[in-house]
């Protein structure tokens, strides 16, 4: 264990402080206290709305070598740190500990991305149908935004949503998710280290009322969520009613097909890391694998044995190669639908037991399910855990039409070497994006995120795409 550290909000460049009245537990060892954090709620939240609004006129109006300055600067610090940062997250959030480094290099390197893109904003000349007069376009800051981020990608997602709107000339206040909430200062830290002025990102630690009160209040011009379906259902609904922007990422089911002409090494590789790495909490993990009947029982047995044989334990602990669920309920979420599997008949490969290991802490057996059928709710429901469940088809054709029936779209792969129906499924896969021979998890942050159905709402996050969402057009006419 490690000291204990006292949050404090961020408004307006300042700490501000409040009674500690919430706690950030370490779900490797629940006795270690990571961080205590103030409460905040709708007076706090108009207080970070004031000050962003502040300080919008001066930072949109600034010239974009000064953001790309902040943001550059920003990224290095954060490089430069990732030892200690990684560490931090791996003790917050669970990850072991190459995950919680590769996180905060990943998010290092979104900030310095979008230091370039502060400088490429580009418009239009176009010709006009009257003689004389000459048309142009170019893109505006929007604003004051709104960020609700998870506790799955603790410095990442922050990263992704306020480097872009920072980079574009808007300002931000941000909601970090309440079990993650010291990665989510430490980044604002050194965004400010880094010469960001006062106002221009402000957070607000605490719990739904935060988000209730960022998504309501009429000074902020757009909201951007990354969450659960219910709950992006009532965020969409509060930034419609007063006609904010709004961009919703919601999680996903996400299939990872296996035909009988796949590698089977490369097929159990794919899905091992795609289904229990980051401990299946990922919106993009592949928590259905759709099997063609040839390779089913080989791949099955494969699979079963490197899950067995994973390591799961503290996330600081360098022989760790899976970490805990990062709450109580997140666990227990996996077991009870490791439960409602069972109970619907399928059959459990792996895993399935409760963890007792030398530290109190929320572990979940990483569990495979086979003989499961494709409505079945362990097959239609996000778990969000290490779980995965296997369905048996018998043609690429029914393994397609199995991959598409459910309410998600986000990401889905397929392992084969056939190009006939790899380039079919690139088509025809009713996801965000496609995987050929690679996991469904894992994505560059230099290319458009996001899914289909009800995985998203709004335009893409990340890379080239994210100008859309965090810009307006404007279009100028003028005459000689």
């Amino acid at each position: 264990m490690t000291d204990t550290l006292e949050l404090s909000h961020w408004i307006g460049g300042e700490k501000v402080g409040g009674a500690l009245a919430g706690e950030s537990l370490n779900p490797s060892d629940t006795r270690d206290v990571v961080a205590r954090t103030p409460k905040g709620g709708a007076a706090e939240v108009d207080q970070a709305v004031q000050a962003a609004r502040a300080a919008f006129p001066g930072w949109a109006d600034a010239s974009p070598e000064v953001r790309f300055d902040v943001l550059d600067r920003a990224g290095s610090l954060l490089m430069e740190r990732a030892p200690l940062i990684g560490r931090l997250l791996s003790r917050e959030e669970g990850k072991t500990l190459p995950e919680g480094m590769g996180e905060t290099m990943r998010a290092a390197r979104i900030l310095k991305y979008f230091a370039g893109e502060a400088l490429r904003v580009h418009g239009q000349n176009l010709t006009s149908t009257r003689p004389g007069v000459e048309i142009q376009t170019y893109r505006q800051a929007v604003g004051v935004f709104g960020l609700i981020t998870p506790w799955n990608f603790p410095i990442a997602i922050p990263a992704w949503k306020i480097a872009p709107a920072i980079a574009f000339g808007n300002t931000v206040v941000i909601k970090p998710a309440g079990p993650t909430p010291a990665t989510a200062e430490a980044l604002i830290a050194i965004l400010h280290e880094a010469g960001l002025p006062r106002g221009v990102v402000n957070m607000v630690i605490g719990d739904g009322d935060v988000g209730r009160a960022i998504v309501a209040h009429p000074g902020v011009d757009g909201i951007s969520f990354t969450g659960s379906q219910g709950v992006g259902a009532g965020v969409a609904e509060g930034a419609m009613k007063r006609q904010a922007r709004v961009q919703l990422e919601m999680g996903g089911k996400n299939p990872l097909i296996v035909l009988d002409d796949a590698d089977l090494d490369r097929a159990v590789a794919i899905a091992l890391d795609g289904s229990f790495f980051a401990t299946g909490q990922r919106c993009t993990a592949s928590s259905r694998l759709i099997v063609q009947d040839g390779i089913h029982d080989r791949f099955v047995a494969l699979l079963a044995e490197k899950v067995a044989a994973l390591r799961v334990g503290d996330a600081l602990d360098p022989n760790t190669q899976m970490g805990p669920a990062v709450t109580e309920a997140q666990r227990d979420v996996s077991y009870n639908y490791i439960d409602i599997a069972r109970d619907g008949g399928g059959r459990i490969a792996t895993g399935g037991e409760r963890l007792k290991l030398d530290k109190p802490g929320w572990y979940v057996q990483p569990t495979l399910i086979t003989d499961t059928l494709p409505d079945a709710r362990i097959n239609t429901e996000e778990v969000f855990g290490p779980v995965a469940s296997t369905i048996r088809v018998a043609s690429y054709e029914e393994a397609l039409a199995v991959a598409n029936g459910v309410e998600f779209g986000l990401s889905a792969g397929i392992v084969t070497q056939s190009l006939k129906y790899a380039r079919d499924f690139q088509r025809n896969a009713r996801a965000g994006m496609t995987m050929v021979n690679l996991a469904t998890a894992g994505v560059d942050y230099h290319v458009p995120f996001g899914g289909t159905k009800k995985s998203s709402y709004g335009p893409r996050e990340q890379g080239f795409a994210a100008v859309e969402f965090y810009t307006q057009v404007k279009t100028s006419y003028s005459a000689g």
